[in-house]
């Protein structure tokens, strides 16, 4: 969202109002592109989160001494925003440009702009991905594909382990997936863990809001590009609000500074966990090793997140773009990201791999992390995103806030959460 979160730190992140937005960085090379006739070639890859990718980028530079790499991560949203501006304005993206699964469907909307991987002999990984992923960055024709797939977002519940005894709640991840088999159970557990401790339950509204969505059947738009609030969006809202109704929120706002330091004060318990979130709670909380253990989400599996790597046609590297791009998205590389940051593989086949499959989490309590995922996203069936879902996401986040920060109230909030959805449909 992989949102962004780390993969979104795969980070599925969340945008915020006033966020500054990370300006993407140019495509040309410091000494010539791929018609230089040789020299250093730079490669800058935009992305948000921690994709796992410092120490491959190490290892690649030494077996490639002509390639320097740029690694480029800012927040979700503005990633977004600003490869969009690069794109109209015909300048100035990346080499590589990661984009989110809600997004593909913007962006895959304007195919032109990107090279076809396609003609690169990127028709050879087909059969190696999850097929739906495979189609989420294809062009309606089948004819142009401009991502290869890095990583899926299947749902799981973090959890601190300590705060969990100081609130006299169970520890062990089975004991802990059974508090909660249903979305209203977990607001009730929430309840528990307030009234006993005082602290808050959850890190966010808005990340109630997304995994929720993640697991309904429709999302904010169908197949026709039509919004649909009264489906998946109404369900995920009012589970949201009747938990900010019961207190249970420390109303952080993710990818900032207080939410990082959240994860180390016990500012709250638990919060949604894809797996790419895994990552960022390693890395902005190292010390909390062995705190962590994951726990069943409520209602079942879902998605939130999963992301893409793109080459913009403004490259000047095109032909070094795809090289590295092929690397990245190799098995060897795709399990190394897997063991250091959490992101699943978007290639099944690699599940089965013993590297993955008897692989358990030593910050996570030793959580078979191996099983508890790849099961997960083996039976997903993700939603359709739409053209303006990002947007959208955005629009909606922003009124939960208000509901958050108590000045909108709840009573009031639906029709407030409509009339921005219906805003961003139409922008």
């Amino acid at each position: 969202m992989r949102r962004s979160w780390s993969h979104w730190a795969r980070a599925v992140a969340v945008g915020a109002v006033g966020l500054t937005m990370v300006a993407a960085c140019s495509g040309r090379s410091t000494t010539g592109g791929d018609d230089a006739g040789g020299g250093t070639v730079t490669l800058k890859i935009n992305f948000w989160g921690d994709f796992g990718l410092q120490d491959l980028k190490t290892r690649y530079e030494a077996e490639h001494p002509n390639v320097k790499i740029q690694l480029n991560s800012g927040e979700y949203n503005a990633q977004h925003e600003d490869l969009q501006k690069k794109l109209v304005a015909g300048s100035g993206a990346a080499d590589i440009a990661a984009i989110d699964e809600g997004y593909a469907v913007q962006f895959r909307g304007q195919s032109d702009k990107f090279v076809n991987l396609l003609d690169k002999g990127a028709g050879s990984f087909e059969s190696k991905y999850l097929p739906w992923k495979w189609k989420q960055t294809l062009s309606a024709d089948g004819k142009t594909q401009i991502g290869l797939g890095t990583d899926v977002g299947g749902l799981a519940m973090c959890y601190r382990t300590d705060l969990f005894a100081a609130a006299g709640l169970p520890t062990d991840r089975d004991q802990v997936s059974a508090l909660w088999p249903t979305w209203d159970k977990f607001i009730e557990v929430g309840q528990q863990y307030t009234g006993k401790t005082k602290k808050k339950f959850i890190d966010s509204g808005t990340n109630l809001f997304n995994p929720i969505l993640g697991q309904q059947q429709a999302g904010f738009y169908n197949e026709q590009e039509q919004l649909q609030m009264d489906g998946g969006p109404k369900v995920a809202f009012d589970y949201t609000v009747k938990a900010l109704q019961a207190d249970i929120s420390a109303k952080l706002v993710s990818f900032q500074a207080d939410w990082d330091k959240g994860f180390t004060s016990g500012a709250f318990a638990v919060l949604a966990c894809p797996a790419w979130m895994l990552g960022h709670i390693k890395d902005t909380a190292p010390g909390t090793e062995g705190k962590w253990d994951i726990a069943a989400v409520p209602g079942g599996g879902g998605n939130w997140g999963g992301s893409f790597l793109t080459i913009p046609k403004q490259s000047r590297n095109v032909d070094e773009a795809y090289k590295l791009l092929e690397w990245l998205v190799q098995p060897e590389q795709q399990i190394e990201i897997f063991k250091k940051v959490g992101n699943l593989p978007s290639q099944p086949a690699l599940y089965a791999d013993p590297a993955i499959a008897e692989f358990k989490n030593p910050f996570f309590n030793d959580a078979p992390v191996g099983q508890i995922f790849p099961k997960m996203a083996q039976g997903l069936t993700p939603q359709y995103q739409g053209k303006k879902n990002g947007p959208t996401r955005v629009n909606v986040e922003n009124v939960i806030r208000r509901v958050e920060n108590g000045t909108l109230k709840p009573d009031a909030a639906w029709a407030e959460a409509v009339k921005e959805a219906e805003k961003a449909s139409r922008s």
